[in-house]
């Protein structure tokens, strides 16, 4: 057997490429790769295993062995079930269950699956099985590995959050049933005053569920690409107004907020109601988790000496963000050194930014506090811009 472990893919693996990918006739999936990439097998992010029409390995590139942890040179023109002895999660010998060679002639692969290897490691596994002909017999057996920790960290993600959001719930809804529940037993023992004392902290609690139910809800829609953005001219400089009146009234001196307006600022398209929860929530970071002075600067957003949109920075004079944790601030469950809260808002403060086409960005303030920068584009709506 001429075995060959360098060269294009077209050479050393010919058509393994272009088998593993799609619906594709016999004649497609024989066509040599085109274009002179001159790919080599070892540079495919992928495992890939090549086995010809007698079922023993002609292509094991590096990623391959290294998913395994079998060198290419041990793999090379063994028998595919010898170089790669896979198993179901039953225990089931794969390749003797799946019969590539002896199956049904009309089976094209075998999408991916997670299978084992021996010591029990999983791995993804699909395969395409290359016919000279419908119904034919197999050529070619393509078979692409990949590794489970993208998909153990993704399952690790959601498990952190259902963690999360059970750990957050319980706590509201434990004193809204436990007052309730006094109110209903004992409401004549109680003075009004303590009674509206009891309702305060059931509405305040019922506050935090519902804030709860729709960061899930944002997280959701950013994750899967459908978080709608409904653009209205949006006054930014009286939205953050706001956001400090309310902070004013909640307690906050009112010399601790600085607010600074570049004139003039372009108009902005934008949905308001989005745009008041990333002010709210950077508001609240920085009077939280701040200290000194919050200051609030508004301009526009320049490229090449013309406004392109408008740039909003929330900075403080606290301890700022380590560096090493500036490129994790925007990640979920981030609470930095201070515990409080879900760390989920700024996750979706970035999603709401990047789905109004902006970016944003955290730094270090001048006086040491943290500074986070967000810039939305104009994007007036299609129809104002049409004629």
């Amino acid at each position: 057997m001429n075995v060959r472990t360098s060269g294009s893919v077209a050479d050393a693996c010919p058509a393994a490429v272009h088998g593993s990918h799609g619906e594709q006739s016999g004649a497609a999936a024989r066509a040599p790769a085109s274009g002179g990439l001159g790919l080599d097998p070892d540079d495919l992010p992928d495992g890939l295993v090549v086995a010809d029409e007698n079922g023993r390995v002609t292509c094991f590139n590096a990623a391959a062995a290294r998913i395994t942890a079998v060198a290419p040179a041990e793999a090379m023109g063994r028998p595919l079930e010898a170089a790669l002895p896979l198993e179901d999660l039953e225990g089931r010998r794969w390749w003797a269950l799946t019969d590539p060679y002896g199956g049904l002639a009309t089976r094209i692969g075998q999408p991916e699956r997670n299978l084992l290897l021996p010591g029990g490691r999983e791995v993804l596994v699909s395969a395409r099985y290359v016919r000279e002909r419908p119904s034919g017999p197999v050529q070619r057996l393509v078979v692409q590995l990949r590794g489970t920790d993208a998909r153990r960290r993704t399952e690790r993600s959601h498990a952190e959050l259902i963690a999360t959001v059970a750990h957050e719930l319980r706590s509201p809804l434990t004193s809204v049933k436990g007052f309730t529940a006094t109110l209903l037993a004992k409401w004549e023992r109680f003075t009004d005053d303590q009674k509206r004392l009891m309702l305060e902290t059931v509405d305040a609690d019922a506050d935090r569920v519902t804030r709860l139910i729709a960061e899930l809800l944002d997280i959701s829609r950013i994750d899967s690409g459908r978080l709608e953005v409904r653009r209205q001219p949006v006054d930014i400089v009286a939205a953050i107004r706001r956001h400090v009146q309310a902070h004013t009234t909640a307690g906050q001196r009112p010399d601790r907020f600085l607010i600074r307006v570049v004139e003039p600022l372009p108009q902005l398209w934008a949905d308001p109601d989005k745009v008041d929860q990333v002010l709210g929530n950077l508001l609240e970071n920085a009077v939280r988790h701040g200290e000194g002075t919050v200051t609030i600067e508004v301009s526009p957003a320049l490229t090449k000496a013309r406004a392109e949109g408008t740039a909003v920075t929330v900075s403080d004079e606290g301890p700022g963000i380590p560096e090493e944790s500036m490129g994790r601030v925007f990640t979920r469950f981030w609470r930095g050194s201070k515990r409080g809260g879900t760390g989920l808002g700024l996750y979706i403060v970035k999603g709401i930014v990047e789905a109004h086409g902006g970016t944003i960005t955290v730094d270090r303030a001048p006086r040491g506090g943290a500074r986070f920068r967000f810039t939305l584009p104009v994007c007036a709506p299609a129809f104002l811009s049409q004629g």
